[in-house]
């Protein structure tokens, strides 16, 4: 039976998912490693796209000023040709003269589009010399890795579907244009001659050199947006490698530190907030405290909002002062939760008596203040 699902030359492997088992986006930090080995997400139809935009673009303006230095040009060598003192030199200097007049303007700024383009995707200069230091790896020929890249993939089968769409496009644009003004033309040609018709013509090739450009460039930013999700897709991480990078991170001093910084910076910032927000903060009464806040028609459970030690546990208590807010000294409650509870978190079962004892404790005193 194996027999019949059998293909010629074709690896059924081919066709299995390389990311299987990848199922979490790419964190910042392989992203960023990615980025330093030149990696990113880019797209070379759009680089190509952009250049041919501006070529034709600048053609517009360009193209009576060119079509004078031909004639220049021509007029010169039909002249000189059969002058005995003007030498091959002097024909291939004029030559190389009109040339480079005419071509370095296109050159130049299709130069500043292309890494106008690469900036914009690459979203910064990017300076690496990984992606051309020689692998032997690279020139060993895979035709198994090749076919399935560019056949059997969806970056295969989307490059090839993307090369149809433009070639159809360009082909009807050229057609309906030239079909449209055929009558002028054949008339012109009749008419004015051979140079009337060729300028008519001429202004047809522009039109179509604009609107295909146009339609190249909208080709390439949906390239760019397929590129930049293939991309993420590639690089897709395991459940297991996000947990090694975050061993691998918080093993490292630096980024740790930042991190013990900057989650401190955070709570330091919400402390005053939550703390005029709790309903009551328990305290050491000089070491420790710790606010608490039952939001009732979300939780069947009072929470730790803010906690704090020393000067922060004093600041905490100066706010509650100001604020109204009661405290209540109980040592052991505000000892376990400082040390067991992170902000946030829901008050444990085993703390749930002593803290119903709390509110009943701010219950009477509110009674008694209103007395």
């Amino acid at each position: 039976m194996e027999e019949y699902y059998k293909i010629p030359f074709i690896d059924l492997q081919w066709f299995a998912p390389e990311d299987e088992g990848k199922t979490e986006e790419p964190s910042e930090h392989k992203l960023r490693k990615l980025r330093e080995e030149g990696r990113v997400a880019k797209s070379q139809e759009l680089n190509g796209a952009l250049v041919f935009f501006v070529g034709a673009i600048l053609l517009l303006p360009f193209a009576p000023w060119i079509e004078r230095k031909l004639e220049e040009m021509m007029v010169f060598f039909f002249q000189h040709v059969t002058a005995e003192k003007v030498d091959d030199i002097t024909f291939l200097y004029v030559f190389l003269r009109y040339f480079l007049m005419m071509v370095l303007p296109f050159a130049f700024l299709g130069i500043v589009a292309a890494v106008v383009s690469n900036l914009i995707q690459n979203k910064g200069f990017i300076f690496t010399t990984k992606t051309i230091s020689p692998k032997f790896s690279k020139i060993v020929p895979r035709f198994g890795d090749y076919f399935k890249r560019t056949m059997f993939s969806f970056q295969g089968v989307f490059n090839i579907a993307k090369s149809i769409i433009k070639v159809t496009v360009i082909a009807v644009v050229a057609f309906l244009i030239i079909s449209s003004d055929m009558d002028r033309l054949l008339s012109a040609l009749q008419t004015g001659g051979p140079m009337l018709a060729l300028k008519r013509f001429a202004g047809d090739a522009a039109k179509m050199l604009i609107i295909s450009a146009v339609i190249l460039v909208g080709i390439g930013i949906l390239d760019y947006f397929v590129q930049r999700r293939q991309f993420r897709q590639e690089n897709k991480m395991t459940k297991q490698e996000v947990k090694q990078e975050f061993k691998d991170l918080e093993g490292d001093p630096d980024v740790k530190g930042h991190l013990e910084a900057a989650q401190k910076e955070m709570l330091l910032q919400n402390i005053p907030k939550a703390v005029k927000e709790a309903d009551v903060v328990i305290t050491n009464p000089t070491h420790y405290a710790v606010a608490v806040q039952w939001k009732r028609e979300s939780s069947a459970v009072p929470q730790v909002t803010a906690k704090g030690e020393d000067m922060t546990a004093q600041n905490m208590k100066r706010i509650a002062r100001e604020n109204g807010v009661p405290t209540v000294e109980n040592r052991p409650l505000a000892r376990g939760l400082y040390h067991e509870v992170q902000v946030g978190e829901e008050v444990p079962d085993v703390y749930w008596r002593a803290i119903a004892l709390v509110y009943a404790e701010i219950g009477y005193m509110e009674k008694k203040n209103k007395v």
